[in-house]
Order: C-alpha cells, then sequence, then structure tokens
C-alpha cells in the first residue's frame, strides 16, 4: 500500500505556518496523508515555536530541524530520509503554492503506475516582475541544455517516487533539478499548471544573482550525473 509524506522546508515563516496547515486541513488534505513533515532550518523568528505547538495537537505532524541554515535541497533531503512513506509531496512554506492542488498531483500520479513524478507548473506568477522575467530565463536556458521537459522546476509542488529520490546523488540546489534528474534515471515524469499566490505573510528569501550563478554551476553537475545514469543503464 502507497503512504504518502508531505514534506515542508520552513525558515522564517512563521506567520505562514498556521495559515497553510489550516488549509491542509480544509481541502481534506492532512486526512489523505500519513505524515506531514516540516523541518525547521534553523529559523529565526520563533517558527519552530509555532511548529511545536501544531505537532502537539495533531498526531501526522513530525517537526525536525537543522542546528544551522542549509536550505531547500537539504531540508527536502532530510524530511526524504526519516519518512518511511513510499511517496513524497513537496510544498513550499511560504503559502504561494495552493493545497488544495494536491489533490490533482495526486489524482494524475496514480492514474499510472509508470509515472514517477508530477510537477506543477505556476500558473499567473503572482510575484514580482524581476522574479518572474529572471526565472523565466532561467528556466528557457535549463530546459534547452537539460531537455527536461519542464517549464517551471521552480515551481515546488511536486510528488514524485521515495526510492527514485534516494538513488539521485545530494548537491545543494538539486531540488530545482528533480525533473531533469527522473528523466535521467529513465522515469517518466508528467507535469501540470497549479494556482500561484502572492505572498500574505513575510518576505521571499530569493537571490537573483546568486541563484542565476550557481544554478549555471548545478545544470554542469547535472548534466555529469545524468551521464552517469547512462553509463550505468547502458551496460
Amino acid at each position: 500500500m502507497n503512504q504518502l509524506s508531505i514534506v515542508i522546508p520552513i525558515y522564517n515563516e512563521k506567520e505562514n505556518i498556521k495559515y497553510l496547515f489550516n488549509e491542509f486541513k480544509q481541502y481534506k488534505i492532512y486526512e489523505i496523508v500519513d505524515e506531514v513533515i516540516y523541518i525547521d532550518d534553523c529559523s529565526t523568528d520563533g517558527s519552530l515555536v509555532e511548529l511545536n505547538l501544531i505537532k502537539k495537537k495533531y498526531s501526522k505532524v513530525i517537526v525536525l530541524r537543522h542546528l544551522r541554515n542549509f536550505g531547500q535541497s537539504k531540508c527536502l533531503h532530510t524530511g526524504i530520509n526519516h519518512t518511511k512513506s513510499s511517496t513524497i509531496i513537496t510544498i513550499d512554506g511560504d503559502g504561494q503554492n495552493n493545497p488544495r492542488d494536491i489533490s490533482k498531483l495526486i489524482k494524475l500520479y496514480f492514474s499510472n503506475n509508470e509515472i514517477s513524478l508530477v510537477g506543477g507548473i505556476r500558473h499567473k506568477r503572482k510575484d514580482n516582475l524581476v522574479k518572474i522575467f529572471s526565472s523565466k530565463i532561467a528556466n528557457n536556458f535549463r530546459k534547452l541544455i537539460l531537455d527536461d521537459d519542464c517549464n517551471d522546476t521552480g515551481c515546488s509542488l511536486k510528488i514524485f517516487d521515495r526510492k527514485e529520490f534516494l538513488k539521485i546523488p545530494y548537491f545543494n540546489g538539486m531540488h530545482r533539478f528533480l525533473p531533469a534528474l527522473f528523466k535521467g534515471l529513465g522515469k517518466k515524469t508528467k507535469f501540470i499548471n497549479v494556482d500561484h499566490r502572492a505572498r500574505i505573510y513575510g518576505t521571499s528569501k530569493y537571490g537573483t544573482l546568486k541563484r542565476l550563478f550557481y544554478g549555471i554551476i548545478d545544470i554542469i553537475r547535472v548534466l555529469i550525473i545524468i551521464k552517469k545514469f547512462n553509463n550505468i543503464q547502458n551496460k
């Protein structure tokens, strides 16, 4: 039997935590999953206190904590290594992804047992123009080089096979390349439009120039990993 775990990185999102969790309940997501795993990435705003309050009331909630700030990829890796669920759902902790879309991803994912990853494509993004423009350039460049069939790898709303994810060598930034990496493993991926919302609380931790620089390095790293996958498969 498939088990489902939601994995949510949290870094200084105190005001968004309760709001997002209430939506999990409102849209019956909490009812259909086995675990809701939060990873506090060494927040300094009281996010951990808010997470522990939810944990005390809801038995499916698990709270893990990093002792220093590692970033989103490490958070996902920590949460996915912790759970034993066969299927992972990821979503941002800032409230910009709509939990209502999780049901759509689950339905598509389980409609075909050959599918190993379903990713969301943010429709009508509610971000500032600089962020949208730079993301579009990065997505087009990445898609051209990696041929990953995905128009928006930056969308955190995804569902995928845990076992296949754990075959991928960890590196910081890997969460933005999961479609290419799953395809490199020879796995089938699908994508679906999802809602995208403006932030209600807090500020974005987005760093445009820094992300662009490391993104280019990461693309090279992904190409090397995919080449190794192909060499193994062709033996």
